[in-house]
């Protein structure tokens, strides 16, 4: 017997609507939405709502923003939604007072196959260490973040040159398929939740948050190290680099398998059409820069009106 369950789904940008829309648009009963609150940005610190909570107002969704997660006011609205499952998808952490309270539980969707890449940035870390593969995995949440036991999970290959703006792209389309098999299968009571401890994995490697320091390229590095970071920080946050004494964030690239004559981190140029700086082994030739103080530009463009020391 399939269940008709009732579900709460809990998400911010736009990598979870792609996810609620699915279960939407196959008639899965949503009863509520929760998001984060709205927040003054731009330039007139307009409030801005989340993609998720513009997507639920579009679609007549009962939506909640609290402040604390803990919050008895909030805990009290979350009991009488009566939900049977809830769905996590690119949110904050749970206290266990909410992730506990249905009786199906509660299941995140993660952009990768666990138990590697656990954290909060596993598609930047995925494509900076250079992988060949990542993912989408989804899974039952418990105490520790991304622990918990896993329901189903999916490969996606990574290009050698895909950007991790490029790979977000490809998870969310393949984590929102796979959200909707997995609910279908909680619904037909299905499941076979594995211990991520029975999952073999030589080595786990971890998805710990991206800081500015994270983003400095170090140019003593081999140029395929460089490449893999300038790949894994576009489009967001962006590698960078200091030139000529100004930061310089470095939004696409290609490398040239040519040993330099010169120093890493020195460069060679045309003033033209070219501008590319030396790595250990190669140089990083740049393609989409954007200077301090500047806005984002092609190199040609930025070569154009820029006046070398």
């Amino acid at each position: 017997m399939v269940k008709d369950l009732r579900i709460i789904f809990m998400g911010t940008p736009d990598f979870a609507v792609a996810s609620l829309d699915i279960l939407v648009k196959n008639g899965f009963n949503v009863v509520g939405v929760i998001t984060a609150p709205d927040k003054p940005a731009g330039r007139g610190l307009q409030l801005q709502e989340s993609a998720v909570k513009k997507y639920a107002v579009a679609n007549n969704l009962k939506v909640l923003q609290p402040e604390k997660l803990k919050n008895p006011a909030f805990i009290a609205e979350l009991r009488e939604l009566k939900a049977d499952l809830q769905v996590v998808v690119a949110f904050r952490m749970l206290p266990e007072i909410v992730w506990d309270m249905p009786a199906e539980g509660t299941i995140n969707v993660h952009a990768s196959l666990l138990p590697n890449y656990r954290g909060a940035a596993p598609i930047n870390w995925a494509v900076i260490n250079g992988e060949k593969v990542s993912g989408v995995t989804t899974f039952k949440l418990q105490h520790e973040i991304d622990t918990g036991d896993v329901l189903y999970s999916r490969e996606v290959v990574i290009r050698e040159d895909e950007t991790a703006g490029e790979l977000h792209d490809a998870l969310m389309q393949t984590g929102a398929e796979l959200l909707l098999d997995t609910v279908k299968a909680i619904a037909a009571g299905n499941t076979q939740p594995k211990p991520q401890a029975d999952i073999p994995a030589t080595d786990i490697k971890h998805a710990p948050k991206i800081f500015k320091e994270t983003c400095q390229i170090k140019w003593e590095k081999s140029i395929g190290e460089v490449y893999n970071l300038v790949r894994g920080l576009s489009p967001y946050p962006a590698a960078w680099t200091t030139f000529q004494g100004k930061g310089l964030k470095i939004y696409k690239a290609h490398k040239e398998n040519q040993q330099p004559a010169i120093a890493p981190g020195e460069f060679e140029t045309d003033q033209k059409t070219y501008l590319k700086i030396a790595a250990a082994d190669g140089f990083l030739v740049l393609d989409e820069i954007q200077l301090e103080g500047k806005k984002r530009m092609s190199v040609e463009e930025f070569l154009r009106g820029y006046r070398f020391q």
